[in-house]
């Protein structure tokens, strides 16, 4: 018992250092000094001034770690529980650092702020370099976590859509228009990308068109994208005929390959492991029956292989599970698509790797166990490639088909 109260006050101490960090952003008394921190770093983490980094160790760094420390202690001396002082003692570990590195000793111990190129995409538990990175350069009132990102993940701060650009696939959708819809409102700059040259779209949205198999001509336009949402989708429902088979697969997976591909092509900076995401729609059929095999077969076998990619990506890739929602391609949905936009980006901003959006609770069940066991095959029996992956392009222009 007293170990778990010990866990529990260290996590305490950590909810305490992400509370003092959002005060710093946002209260005046010590705004100033918390300024101080985000000044001493290039955005390589290089010290950018050695004067103005121990001043932020000094004024922003020890009364944090100090807070941290007495009121951890103040929990364990009211309640009498010995374990409470676990809590105390791992803020202790935070402070002595900091105070030397005011004085310009234990440098090496500033591990957040290890200088040098980003080297992995951001953690989904754990603050490593990556994911600290954002807050400093990317988004300063986001990505408030420490060390764990608990507290990020409750308030909605583990991503921030506020002047990303952002471009959606199947556009013209259901589906797409709530995304287009729901990412402006939060601030985003929109590209809708459709292959219905009739889609009209609120003001201030880029319209791109393209055709399917020409995804090669978006390169240009994607180097520019920080979030790439690939929604486009066919339904054949109960035709079973070659043409059926070929635009299914065509159009549900292998255009989102090749789109898949461009767009981590695209990942060649630094910070861009960072900054950039790819969110594909998968659906709930990776795991339940969808009452039309060809969308079945042609969203599993996606499914399994951005489950394969997500092994080697250089950037952080979401799936997009979703039930049914009223739709072109479903017009018995019971889901608004709308609600199911605003579903999917409460849960981005919430860090979720897999977006899970539907009535059936199987599917919460069903599906993070298929993706683990998926996902643990895959490493045991593949290797990382050692050169960049390329995906043969489309040498025809698709027939169009049930543009989304």
């Amino acid at each position: 018992m007293q170990f778990i109260l010990g866990i529990i006050s260290i996590l305490y101490a950590e909810v305490i250092r992400d509370i003092y960090h959002i005060a710093g952003h946002y209260w005046q008394p010590i705004k100033q000094f918390h300024l101080l921190h985000h000044k001493a770093y290039r955005r390589d983490f290089s010290i950018a001034n050695m004067e103005t980094y121990q001043k932020s160790q000094l004024y922003n760094d020890v009364p944090e770690a100090l807070c941290m420390v007495g009121l951890t202690a103040a929990i364990a001396i009211l309640t009498h529980n010995p374990g409470l002082w676990m809590g105390c003692i791992y803020s202790v570990v935070f402070l002595i650092p900091a105070v030397l590195r005011s004085q310009g000793m234990l440098l090496a111990t500033d591990l957040s702020h290890k200088p040098g190129d980003l080297d992995g995409i951001p953690a989904l538990w754990r603050v490593n370099r990556t994911y600290h990175w954002r807050h400093h350069f990317d988004e300063t009132n986001a990505y408030f976590a420490g060390h764990f990102t608990s507290v990020d993940r409750i308030i909605g701060t583990s991503l921030s859509i506020k002047g990303k650009v952002v471009a959606v696939t199947g556009a013209s959708g259901a589906l797409g228009q709530g995304l287009v819809a729901e990412l402006s409102r939060q601030g985003a700059k929109v590209i809708a990308i459709t292959t219905n040259s009739a889609a009209v779209f609120r003001a201030g949205t880029t319209i791109l068109n393209w055709e399917l198999g020409a995804e090669s001509e978006l390169l240009a336009h994607l180097q520019g994208v920080d979030i790439l949402i690939v929604n486009h989708g066919v339904n054949v429902y109960g035709d079973r005929s070659p043409t059926a088979v070929y635009q299914s697969y065509e159009t549900n997976t292998f255009s989102t390959l090749r789109l898949t591909e461009l767009f981590l092509s695209t990942v060649t900076r630094s910070h861009e492991r960072a900054t950039k995401e790819l969110w594909i729609n998968t659906s709930e059929a990776e795991v339940n029956p969808a009452f039309s095999p060809l969308y079945e077969l042609s969203k599993r076998t996606l499914g399994d292989l951005v489950t394969l990619r997500r092994l080697d990506a250089p950037c952080i890739i979401r799936k997009l599970v979703l039930g049914p929602f009223k739709s072109q391609l479903n017009p018995y949905g019971v889901m608004s698509a709308s609600w199911v936009a605003r579903a999917i980006i409460w849960l981005a901003k919430r860090d979720f790797r897999d977006i899970i959006v539907t009535i059936n609770p199987l599917t919460y069940l069903l599906f993070p166990l298929k993706e683990l066991c998926q996902s643990l095959y895959f490493r045991a029996f593949t290797k990382s490639p050692k050169v960049a992956i390329e995906l043969p392009q489309h040498s025809d222009r698709a027939e169009r088909v049930a543009p989304k």
